[in-house]
């Protein structure tokens, strides 16, 4: 079964969606936690958690189709979403750290 240009784009937005909603999160923990309110930027980073998860899902669909022998043509929404997925990756990460220096600094 082919994957359809509009199944394809509406996956790639799906995809940005879910993680820049989780990097919202994220960024939204860090803040939180330079506050002090450390309950409620651990609360946001698992919040986060569960977006990100949905977005990779949906990436490792798509990557499992095409390791299954179909053709997905190049796209830059996609490229675009892949980059998302990595620097949300990548910033939630560091503002995990930076959540618990805020902790031992206060």
């Amino acid at each position: 079964m082919s994957l359809e240009e509009n199944e394809y784009y509406t996956l790639a937005f799906q995809i940005i969606s879910n993680v820049g909603t989780a990097k919202s999160l994220v960024i939204e923990a860090l803040y939180e936690a330079k506050e002090g309110k450390f309950e409620s930027a651990e609360e946001k980073l698992n919040e986060s958690k569960h977006f990100f998860v949905e977005g990779h899902k949906m990436h490792a669909s798509l990557i499992q189709r095409e390791a299954s022998g179909e053709k997905l043509e190049f796209s830059l929404m996609l490229m675009h979403a892949e980059d998302q997925i990595m620097s949300v990756d990548t910033i939630t990460l560091l503002v995990t750290e930076m959540i618990e220096l805020y902790r031992r600094s206060l």
